[in-house]
This record gives structure tokens, C-alpha cells and sequence, in this order.
């Protein structure tokens, strides 16, 4: 078995990893998804993860002029299929998934968050999904992320989507936009540079959790645990 640099960690998923912003769930990239945890998973690595809901809903398109707080929930609801899609995708291979949720479970057959219950199962090399966000408005899944982390003692938190790093501006817009191998998050907080919510990094540098941001791609999350120097860390 190959070298592990971090065994233990909180993968965060754009939603679009799964399909285009805005139109939905596309086979072809989760199956891409679930290879890819296949592969974590055969090399022993312990998963817990957080998935967004850019491919179904976003609250500054889709819910420009609503409700804020009944945009949120129903950002919330699009976590939640995407979410229970990989666990079922998941299982449906021999990869055995927990899907836990801060929102009520019904019938589907997950589970509210339960962290100790989530560090036996880690354990037992189960793969822990959380859907639904922290199941309240104004908090984002960066957050749940950093939380989660946090609360199951993850050696790294892996934010994988469209941007290949942390920029000093946006390089969709600033050609000369710099983008940096190493990074504090105290340099990150003083520099408003947008790449999670103040209050992901605020949790991250208190429990003292490195993350790194890498661009979603085949083969991209087994170099970042094997140890390879990919995207940005933020330490």
C-alpha cells in the first residue's frame, strides 16, 4: 500500500463536480465522483464529505429576489440530492456510505449528524456523507465542512471544484491575478480573498486544520493525500 501523507480527511465537493451550474445531476461525472472515492477508499483512507449544490440551485441566480432565508432552504434541499445520489451511487458498488443531516431524515434512510457515531464509522472504513448544510439559514457548507472537520479530527480538509487554487484576485477577471502555492489564513482573512466564508477559516485556524484548494479533476484527490504538492495550501 502506498504512503499515506493524510489518511483522514474532509473532502469538500462543488456541486458542479456533479454537473453545470444550474443543470442538475449528470451521470457521466458521478460516476467520475464515485471512482474517485473508490479509489481513496482502496487506499485506506478515511472520507468524510461535504458536497455543495451549484449544479442545482444558487441563491444569487436562482433565488435573486426571494426570501433569503427560503432561498437558503432550499439550497439546503439541493445539498441533500446531491448528497443522498452519492451515497446511493456509493453503495451501489460494494462502497459502503453513511449519509448523515442536520435536517429530518423521513424515509429516505439517513441519519441525523452524529460526530462519535461518524468517528466509529470512519473507523470501520465507511465513507461519511453530510447533506442538508448545518440545517439553518445564513451558514454555508464551507462551514459545515469546517465544522465537520473539526468535530472528527481530520488531518486535512480538501476543497476540490472549478479553480485550481487560491488567486490574489479573480483570474476569470484579473489577467495578473497571482496565484499562490502557500498561504496563511490569517493572509487569506486580511486579504477578503474569496474562497470560503469567514467563518470555515475562523474554525480551520482554530483547530488548527490545514486545507487545500485544487481544481476537480481524474486523479487529482489521490495526489493531494499521496503527498503532492497540488493547488493551494492554506495552513
Amino acid at each position: 500500500m502506498q504512503q499515506l501523507a493524510y489518511r483522514r480527511i474532509l473532502l469538500k465537493l462543488s456541486g458542479e463536480v456533479l454537473g453545470q451550474s444550474g443543470f442538475g445531476i449528470e451521470i457521466v461525472k458521478l460516476n467520475q465522483v464515485v471512482r474517485e472515492l473508490k479509489t481513496l477508499h482502496s487506499l485506506g483512507v478515511q472520507v468524510a464529505l461535504v458536497i455543495g449544490a451549484g449544479n442545482i440551485w444558487r441563491k444569487r441566480e436562482q433565488g435573486k429576489g426571494m426570501n433569503e432565508v427560503t432561498a437558503d432552504y432550499l439550497g439546503m434541499i439541493a445539498t441533500m440530492m446531491n448528497a443522498y445520489v452519492l451515497e446511493r451511487a456509493l453503495n451501489k458498488v460494494g462502497i459502503k456510505a453513511v449519509l448523515q443531516s442536520y435536517l429530518m431524515s423521513g424515509n429516505l434512510g439517513f441519519n441525523k449528524v452524529n460526530n462519535k457515531s461518524a468517528k466509529q464509522e470512519l473507523n470501520k472504513g465507511k465513507i461519511i456523507i453530510f447533506g442538508g448544510g448545518t440545517g439553518k439559514p445564513f451558514v454555508t457548507t464551507d462551514t459545515l465542512a469546517a465544522r465537520q472537520a473539526a468535530a472528527l479530527g481530520v488531518d486535512l480538509i480538501i476543497k476540490a471544484g472549478p479553480i485550481d487554487g487560491v488567486y490574489s484576485a479573480d483570474p476569470h477577471k484579473v489577467k495578473s491575478a497571482h496565484k499562490y502555492k502557500i498561504i496563511s489564513i490569517k493572509q487569506v482573512l486580511r486579504q477578503n480573498l474569496k474562497v470560503m466564508d469567514r467563518q470555515a477559516f475562523l474554525i480551520s485556524a482554530r483547530y488548527h486544520i490545514s486545507i487545500i484548494v485544487c481544481k476537480w479533476c481524474t486523479g487529482v484527490v489521490k495526489q493531494v493525500v499521496l503527498g503532492k504538492k497540488i493547488g493551494t495550501l492554506i495552513n
